[in-house]
């Protein structure tokens, strides 16, 4: 793979998804090889949102290659607050960096910003659109359980606006994979999500409960739904209660049933999961350093040795 910037997982094919998985083992069976590979080089964190796990595992990626890493801050405290556009936000930064990472409110914010500058541009989250490493960490956790063919998944909670489902469900076309989308109505996948897939030839099957097709499942991913796409706390109430899972419900799954999360959770995995053998998510979230280096690795070094 040799891309200027990771904008969404379409870009991605079946071989590139390969090569970065194969590429994110080998750095997990042997860190010190990767050491101080970019010695000198700096990474720009350009976060507009919050982040926990994604921003912080890209600086561990970054320093653990030997790069140094900047941060614009908080927007409050950068001249984004003073009324600077995006475009010559990234115009400056790009100065100082030799790629940048971007999480931004607005879908199609990383696109755009990408035409902007000759450094590479990696996609941390545009609103509601994509988070494509946070799919090839996700991938890379499913890989080392299952493989990725003949893999039966359910991606569960809030499909409309969850943007790791959308990166997710569109990698998994490249594979031997029969996704199963549970959600209540009003949290979907979007029409122009359910069009891509069918277009890649996927079969969308869609459901409001999980129940039925718990015991079929190889891999539970669920997600958070978001409080304030609500406007009624009842109703939203309500909703989350039904997408709800705890021990007692994976009782009737697959005993390698594997459980997985983007976090953050709010409570629907209830705590008492984490003490089984299902839960995978924390080691999902640890997944992300070694894949993010193996994509730092790539975008900077063409995949060279």
């Amino acid at each position: 793979m040799r891309q200027d910037h990771l904008i969404t997982a379409t870009q991605l094919s079946r071989p590139d998804i390969e090569a970065m998985l194969d590429r994110a083992r080998e750095i997990d069976e042997s860190r010190e090889a990767f050491e101080q590979r970019y010695s000198g080089s700096v990474l720009a964190l350009c976060f507009f949102e919050p982040s926990t796990r994604t921003k912080m595992s890209f600086e561990t990626a970054a320093k653990r290659l030997g790069a140094e890493t900047i941060d614009m801050g908080s927007v409050e405290s950068s001249s984004v607050k003073k009324g600077e556009s995006l475009a010559d936000t990234v115009r400056v930064i790009e100065g100082y960096a030799d790629a940048l990472v971007l999480r931004h409110p607005s879908e199609g914010s990383a696109k755009m910003a990408s035409e902007f500058v000759d450094v590479p541009v990696i996609n941390a989250g545009d609103g509601a659109g994509q988070h494509p490493s946070q799919t090839l960490l996700d991938l890379h956790t499913i890989r080392e359980r299952h493989g990725l063919d003949d893999l039966t998944i359910g991606i569960m909670g809030d499909l409309k606006y969850g943007r790791t489902v959308h990166s997710l469900a569109s990698a998994l076309t490249n594979f031997d994979a029969n996704q199963h989308f549970i959600s209540p109505e009003s949290l979907r996948l979007p029409r122009s999500v359910r069009f891509d897939l069918h277009e890649a030839g996927a079969q969308v099957r869609e459901h409001t409960d999980l129940e039925a097709i718990l015991p079929e499942l190889d891999v539970l991913y669920v997600t958070r739904i978001q409080r304030e796409r609500f406007p009624d706390e009842n109703e939203y109430r309500e909703i989350a209660g039904e997408y709800r899972i705890d021990a007692d419900t994976l009782s009737a799954a697959r005993e390698d049933l594997t459980v997985m999360h983007p976090l953050p959770r709010v409570d629907e995995i209830a705590a008492d999961v984490d003490e089984t053998d299902h839960a995978r998510y924390f080691e999902q979230a640890h997944n992300g350093v070694p894949v993010r280096m193996a994509l730092l690795d790539m975008l900077l070094g063409g995949g060279s040795e």
